[in-house]
């Protein structure tokens, strides 16, 4: 009985511990992998609305410019924008036509027109009507607040150039993290899935999220339930974990 005893303890024992451990593995893992895949940044303007918002933080996926398709949502930095590193959508790549609008207000893409769920109920894509071929690995980038938006349509219109290298793209912004009740994925922009090479895939940002989850979780059980297990195999057969009287 003694013998079954200790090996039920040591089996607890160690149940805890290869819990705990697991937890810890995917719980630092986890952070470690969206520190060294992610960068956070604040964004600064109501560009971006409603997608992002002032003050918004937000998690942008680290990704090469060749990586980038239409509809992401990429933070970018090019000397000609400005100083700082600036947030915006690509609607059209190189050796895209891109116009608008349509009857109905839409933007055009190689003449296809393009539904934008994430605009304002309402807005049309652009107040001003435009028309641009866009050059070989560059970006035509739009603001999501059409009406309040210093973009590439803006420039367009000022005789400037209009838009922006891939080699500029240093991120696919991914998921809003803060505040709390904003927290979650950008919407996909499905109006563009249909064009010629499709959407971004998603980053790791949805799997990693369970993994640091669900190391909790484990790290929780470990410290809950390993005082539970060796109390009862500690216990069983007698008071003080005793199988039976004592001997005198």
């Amino acid at each position: 009985m003694g013998t079954g005893r200790r090996s039920g303890g040591r089996f607890a024992r160690r149940l805890s511990v290869m819990t705990a451990v697991a937890g810890c593995l995917l719980f630092l893992g986890g952070f470690v992998l969206v520190a060294v895949l992610y960068q956070p940044y604040a964004i600064p303007t109501d560009s971006m609305a409603p997608t992002v918002r002032p003050d918004d933080r937000v998690l942008a996926h680290r990704v090469a410019g060749p990586e980038v398709r239409r509809g992401d949502v990429v933070v970018f930095r090019q000397e000609s924008w400005g100083e700082l590193p600036m947030v915006k959508r690509v609607v059209a790549i190189g050796g895209d036509t891109v116009a608008c609008c349509d009857e109905e207000g839409r933007l055009l893409v190689n003449g296809r027109p393009i539904v934008e769920r994430y605009l304002d109920v309402g807005e049309p894509a652009s107040a001003t009507p435009f028309e641009y071929e866009v050059p070989p690995d560059e970006l035509f980038l739009l603001g999501d607040r059409r009406a309040d938006s210093l973009d590439s349509r803006t420039r367009l219109m000022e005789g400037e150039t209009a838009t922006v290298s891939r080699d500029a793209v240093t991120a696919r912004v991914e998921a809003t993290v803060w505040p709390p009740e904003r927290f979650g994925l950008l919407p996909r922009a499905h109006g563009f899935a249909d064009l010629p090479g499709g959407l971004s895939e998603p980053g790791p940002f949805r799997p990693l999220l369970w993994a640091i989850a669900s190391g909790a979780v484990l790290i929780l059980l470990s410290v809950c339930t390993g005082p539970i297990l060796r109390g009862l195999t500690g216990s069983r057969g007698g008071p003080g974990g005793r199988g039976g009287p004592r001997r005198t």
